[in-house]
């Protein structure tokens, strides 16, 4: 008896999803058109990565109307939600644009492959609009009577005749896009841009120090589009801090959330182990130490979640305390390494990529958060390691990281919908 392969019960399977839906479907129906990215350069392992992102796109699509997912040819999925109103599709696009592994999302009409249909749904789709035109057409399915480009000639004609506009194939103000696939047609004009990068859990997990300032959400977001699902630590000042740090963080994570669902922030009151760092005669050290021992205690949680590595949010020289040796006496704290993504960028880049992300007005937000609790007037730029790992022998520094994860609130800010927190 022959085996069939996975890529054939795949094709299979689309094939009769195909059949269905053109049964199931009506005329000129709104749907989602999302291209992805490096997704088609993998080679074997193809199927990983789309499988993968399949989950993450129901995932985001939770809380909504049903939705019916299928590949369409080399880097392309539909999304329907069949019996949705316009409005609901609309938002169902919003949230696939934040999908990781997706390059644009377009809302477009999903129309029977007759020529006079099409060409309708395209004269609908410039209905109010000014300015010069282009119509791109793309054949998927090479069966189709008329080549891409007298398509495009045939579409531009009817345009121009129903609303007289000019035409302009180099650099156009309205763009109609008319793709044929095996057993429909795509009419759309305007896309929003995507994430790009890999889907969210295709590299692994690895735990984000969010501090609750610009930086630490754009380092989370960055490793989120190489594909690492992660989780966030807080550290506060409490209890000489009020709670206004966590409160940034919860939210902060929130946004963030968007981008992969399920997000899980912990939250570690840190001031009393800072008040015994200076009371040990830190001194100028005080803040790499400090950090020496979030990242002790990070470690420790990270060994719990099965996550394995810690993302920050350093760049270098951005403040006195981020020197290159620095850095390399923070690495020398914990076994795990270190991902620091933002690590060659200037705080202008970081501040407009925050802007992008719509995280950067929670980010300053006023608060004192344990950063800045108990911090010396200067910092050493060039820490000795012998010198730290003394102060940490005489703290005993792994067993105050233990005592510190055992205070740890977990939180889960759903951009979905807020969950209550608890203790973990």
């Amino acid at each position: 008896m022959a085996v069939m392969s996975e890529h054939e019960a795949v094709g299979g399977r689309e094939a009769e999803a195909a059949v269905r839906d053109r049964t199931e479907s009506g005329p000129h129906e709104l749907c989602v058109l999302m291209k992805l990215g490096e997704i088609v350069l993998k080679g074997s392992n193809r199927s990983l990565f789309e499988r993968r992102l399949h989950n993450n796109i129901r995932s985001a699509a939770r809380g909504l109307n049903p939705i019916k997912l299928t590949r369409r040819g080399s880097g392309v999925v539909i999304v329907r939600m069949p019996d949705a109103s316009d409005t609901e599709v609309a938002e169902l696009a919003h949230r696939m644009s934040d999908v990781m592994g997706v390059v644009w999302v377009h809302l477009v009409r999903r129309v029977p492959k007759e020529l006079d249909t099409v060409t309708r749904a395209a004269v609908a789709e410039m209905e109010g609009r000014r300015g010069s035109f282009a119509v791109r057409a793309r054949r998927r399915d090479k069966r189709f009577p008329l080549t891409s480009s007298q398509l495009a000639g045939h579409v531009g004609a009817a345009v121009v005749d129903a609303y007289g506009l000019p035409v302009d194939l180099k650099r156009p103000e309205n763009t109609v896009h008319v793709e044929v696939d095996k057993d429909e047609v795509f009419v759309f004009t305007d896309g929003i841009p995507g994430q790009g990068g890999l889907p969210v859990g295709m590299s692994g997990r690895a735990l984000v120090l969010m501090s609750g300032g610009i930086d630490s959400p754009v380092a989370a977001h960055r490793m989120m589009r190489r594909g690492l699902k992660v989780d966030f630590l807080h550290f506060s000042g409490m209890p000489f801090t009020g709670p206004e740090s966590v409160y940034k963080a919860y939210s902060l994570v929130r946004q963030l959330d968007r981008y992969q669902v399920g997000s899980r922030l912990f939250v570690v009151p840190f001031g009393k182990a800072q008040q015994q760092l200076k009371s040990s005669g830190t001194e100028r050290l005080q803040v790499i130490a400090q950090r020496r021992l979030m990242l002790k205690t990070a470690e420790a949680l990270a060994d719990d979640l099965k996550a394995e590595a810690l993302v920050t949010g350093d760049a270098l020289g951005q403040v006195s305390s981020q020197t290159m040796t620095n850095l390399k006496a923070l690495d020398d704290a914990v076994d795990l390494p270190i991902l620091r993504p933002l690590v060659g960028m200037d705080k202008t880049e970081i501040m407009d990529e925050a802007r992008r992300m719509a995280t950067l007005s929670i980010s300053e937000l006023p608060d004192e958060d344990c950063c800045t609790l108990l911090t010396p007037r200067q910092a050493e730029t060039a820490a000795k390691i012998p010198d730290l790992r003394r102060i940490e022998k005489r703290l005993d520094a792994e067993e105050l990281a233990e005592h510190l994860l055992a205070g740890k609130k977990l939180h889960r800010p759903s951009f979905l919908g807020d969950e209550a927190p608890e203790k973990v």
